[in-house]
């Protein structure tokens, strides 16, 4: 009897070893697809289903083995959620180490700098690889725009709180180090700036100099008197004369702010308000909330476009008459350029 149960013992290590070597063997053999493909993992799918989809859309040829390798290379842990990009001739271990890493595709969602939060809204709204209802819209300035990689199936609710907390830390951070003796008393106030900031020049190094302008304004004190404010008010009163924050005609082509729009009082005018709008105009970017925390040492307080897509700055009123005329007439030289072209 002590034979018979040594003999059994042997033989069933040695079938134990043999089916080791044959699993591993097996589940380590190239897969059948020839080129890479996407193969979504749905919330809450069991290592079962995922072994049958992965079958029935031919990743795999047993099931089978999958739930062996899952046990094997994952210890049997629920395989996570996501979009997965699977190798050509992904084997099965290869993609149960794939789906237990969690090592899902990104997809990139970018949300340009001085973007408003009815804009970034529709970004969320339209995105094909975000899933859930849409949240409540959060007030204006209080996201961080960026580009912000996400896996399919991701909530819109989870993005949106992911790009509040990425603006919320940054904004503790700039504001911590921002210059002493700032006309800016909260860190509220730093963000409503900077989006003005953002809006007024697309010129990266500019910012510190445009930033400086407005800072010396509120210092005198002086109004603002900056073109964005008029359009953010003129698009909350008369949506049908804006399209993406932008002032268009009947036709829908961009075109430049009225007089009448200059004198209209929208409560963000800063042509007819004294210090900042009651709200930011947009979501200031990092770079511009860091510019307006700490502004270039400068007198100026005046700057119009010098015609290369930049400005120019100047700190008496008649530098800047003089740069205004110059850029009017650069202006006149292109209009009438226009019109020989036509």
């Amino acid at each position: 009897m002590g034979r018979f149960l040594f003999w059994l013992l042997v033989f069933g290590g040695a079938a134990a070893v043999f089916a080791f070597f044959f699993f591993t063997s097996a589940i380590g053999r190239p897969g059948p697809i020839a080129e890479p493909r996407a193969f979504t993992v749905e919330q809450g799918s069991t290592g079962a289903s995922i072994a049958t989809a992965l079958r029935e859309e031919g990743f795999i040829t047993d099931p089978f083995l999958f739930r062996v390798a899952n046990r094997l290379y994952a210890s049997g842990a629920v395989l996570q959620a996501g979009e997965y990009e699977i190798p050509a001739h992904a084997s099965v271990k290869d993609i149960v180490e794939l789906m237990a890493n969690g090592d899902a595709l990104q997809h990139a969602l970018t949300f340009p700098e001085g973007i408003t939060i009815s804009a970034a809204m529709k970004i969320i709204e339209e995105s094909e690889v975000l899933t859930g209802d849409m949240p409540e819209t959060p007030p204006e300035g209080s996201i961080l725009p960026d580009t912000y990689h996400v896996q399919r199936g991701m909530t819109r609710a989870a993005l949106l709180q992911q790009m509040r907390d990425a603006h919320d830390r940054a904004l503790a951070e700039i504001w911590a180090s921002r210059q002493p003796n700032l006309p800016l008393a909260t860190p509220e106030d730093l963000v409503n700036l900077a989006a003005i900031v953002e809006r007024e020049t697309g010129v990266a190094s500019e910012r510190p100099l445009v930033a400086a302008v407005f800072i010396n304004r509120l210092r005198r004190p002086m109004r603002l008197e900056t073109d964005p404010t008029i359009i953010y008010g003129v698009c909350l009163r008369y949506p049908a004369r804006c399209n993406d924050g932008r002032l268009v005609d009947a036709q829908g082509h961009r075109r430049t702010i009225r007089a009448s729009e200059i004198a209209l009082d929208t409560g963000y005018n800063t042509y007819r308000i004294d210090g900042l709008p009651p709200t930011p105009i947009a979501n200031p970017g990092r770079a511009a909330l860091e510019a307006t925390a700490n502004p270039a040492q400068s007198n100026a307080i005046f700057f119009v476009a010098d015609g290369t897509g930049g400005h120019v700055f100047a700190s008496t009123i008649a530098e800047h008459n003089a740069n205004v005329a110059r850029w009017r007439a650069i202006e006149a030289e292109r209009l009438a350029a226009e019109r020989a072209g036509r």
